[in-house]
């Protein structure tokens, strides 16, 4: 490996990227075990501060920022001793959702600040032209997923909606950005929709400070099928975050807790074969025996670990649960022998035609059916059921519907005042907890842009929204698709200008060459628009009501690559 010449002009991301092309960086360990071997007893967490607090705080370790900052700062200078190139902030549970658990919900931001800034202190430190540190700001899952049904009894019954889990999230990076996190790092995922949430909340927060930092994202899979626990698939999972950064794709994706390392092999694996970023793996250090303690030693750890190294799997390696310095450093040592992972952009799995929902859904070439005469009556059905609130009716039919082999739910809502969201709200109450049902792609297919967010708050996967056009201008437009990107979802766009389309006295399919000239006209300017505004074009599907055959499609996927065609 060559010698890595740090310039501290360079961003974050460009030092970060530097280092990622020469060697594996390295990650710190376990937060929790650590401050366990502490044993801090109840007044030790309460300090002064919360001397008369009414809520037990042992356990809380993230309000030791405020009560013991010095045994946290100890904590992550042994791990920067130890080799680690990125430290996590001791801010897993602090989001105002975690905390009220302890009566500190107010503290959210307070305590995030202090975390990042005990970190910070560390990694500068320990920084110098030989080895830049850097701070990693820990964004746990909460305990609450948004897809999970707390009874299935009562399927309206929410644990935690997306604008309580989104406004937490933003309280939380935005403490720890203040404080001085580098990185944002979402962990420990085991709902997708929380992430996204996530990921929504923290795009607006980098969008209104006008600043670029590298977002990581770790979710923990959920017992031997390879899913995470809100029921989604691995590659459903990755489809529905690898969109989500401003600039593409996070700076790094991967996997955490969940196992050991030969456990999280496998899915590990599948993570590096599909993914155009930098890939991160921590596993546990071996698995917890009854008494909940993790019996995995540095050496047969760092043995384990190694195919990761051989296989040439990753980017970023360090530990999760049960792990200590002792493992990052026997870890960093045995890395010093193997080269990083390569990042290479995959076509196999890039963006362009791959939607989830549980499952993964890939179309072939750039054509997606999104009419299918086959189920009109039972789409009829569904809809005159949705209208008249009979939710239950609703999803037997749109399990038939799928079952008939729709590889795509079409929930079409052109009345607002028919079905309005909470009616939509109610029935995906309903449909979502249907696996049959849910693993697919939906389509909340509406002109109304409060039914679309409505939707898109409510689905896991990358899913379909729309219509837009340029009826309403070109601002309104990438308004409109900006917002259907921020959930994760692809915009379908109508070829309308501010004229209208010029098919207004034809039939669909029989669309005169002067109205096909005009469409054309309007999906060169739309491609155009997209491009000059940064706007990722394999996120929209252009939908010209034409056949395949249509001279319009074939001009399309000639002059608007990338670009997805709606039949």
């Amino acid at each position: 490996m060559k010698k890595i010449d740090y310039n501290f002009n360079m961003s974050v991301r460009e030092q970060l990227n530097s280092i990622a092309e020469n060697r594996i960086i390295i990650l710190d360990g376990a937060m929790g075990s650590l401050i366990q071997v502490l044993n801090l007893d109840e007044n030790s967490y309460r300090g002064n501060l919360f001397a008369d607090h009414p809520i037990p705080l042992s356990g809380c370790n993230d309000v030791l920022c405020l009560t013991r900052p010095g045994a946290i700062g100890a904590i992550h200078d042994t791990y920067l001793e130890a080799g680690a190139d990125i430290i996590e902030t001791c801010s897993f549970n602090s989001t105002s959702i975690s905390l009220s658990d302890y009566g500190l919900g107010h503290l959210s931001y307070e305590i995030s600040v202090e975390a990042a800034k005990i970190a910070r202190k560390s990694a500068d430190k320990f920084s110098n032209y030989g080895q830049q540190r850097f701070v990693a700001g820990s964004i746990g899952p909460t305990a609450k997923g948004a897809s999970l049904y707390p009874d299935i009894n009562y399927p309206s019954k929410r644990a935690v909606t997306w604008d309580e889990l989104e406004a937490a999230y933003y309280d939380n990076a935005r403490g720890l950005l203040d404080g001085g996190a580098d990185i944002l790092l979402i962990e420990t995922i085991f709902d997708t929709l929380n992430a996204k949430a996530a990921l929504r909340a923290i795009n607006r927060l980098l969008e209104e400070r006008q600043i670029d930092v590298p977002v990581m994202i770790s979710a923990a899979i959920s017992g031997e099928n390879g899913n995470l626990l809100s029921g989604q698939s691995l590659e459903a999972f990755l489809v529905s975050v690898l969109h989500a950064s401003p600039n593409g794709a996070p700076w790094a994706i991967g996997l955490n807790c969940s196992f050991n390392a030969p456990k999280l092999l496998p899915y590990v694996r599948q993570i590096s074969e599909i993914t155009p970023c930098l890939v991160c793996a921590y596993p546990n250090a071996g698995i917890p025996n009854k008494f909940g303690r993790y019996e995995e030693m540095p050496d047969i750890m760092t043995a384990n670990i190694t195919p990761y190294f051989e296989e040439g799997l990753v980017n970023i390696i360090g530990g999760c649960c049960g792990t200590s310095p002792a493992h990052i450093a026997a870890i960093a040592e045995k890395t010093r022998d193997y080269y990083p992972r390569e990042v290479i952009k995959r076509r196999g799995f890039n963006f362009w035609g791959v939607f989830s929902g549980l499952k993964l859904m890939r179309i072939p070439h750039n054509i997606i059916r999104l009419r299918n005469a086959e189920i009109s009556a039972d789409k009829e059905h569904f809809h005159n059921a949705l209208a008249k609130g009979e939710f239950e009716d609703a999803s037997e039919i749109a399990r038939d519907i799928v079952e008939s082999s729709a590889s795509i739910l079409n929930i079409e809502i052109n009345n607002i005042k028919t079905i309005n969201e909470k009616a939509l709200n109610t029935f995906l109450d309903y449909a979502l907890m249907n696996p049959y049902i849910s693993k697919v792609p939906f389509f909340i297919n509406s002109p109304h842009m409060s039914i679309l967010e409505t939707g898109l708050k409510r689905l896991q996967g990358r899913c379909i929204a729309g219509p837009i056009s340029l009826k309403d201008g070109e601002k309104e437009f990438l308004r409109k698709a900006r917002i259907i990107r921020s959930y994760g979802a692809v915009a379908v766009v109508l070829l309308i200008d501010e004229q209208g389309s010029g098919e207004e006295n034809n039939v669909p399919e029989v669309i005169s060459a002067e109205t096909n000239a005009r469409k054309i006209e309007t999906a060169r300017r739309i491609f155009g628009l997209l491009k000059k505004n940064n706007y990722p074009v394999d996120n929209v599907i252009f939908d010209p009501l034409v056949s395949e055959e249509d001279a319009l499609c074939l001009w399309i996927q000639d002059n608007c690559p990338g670009v997805i065609i709606a039949l």
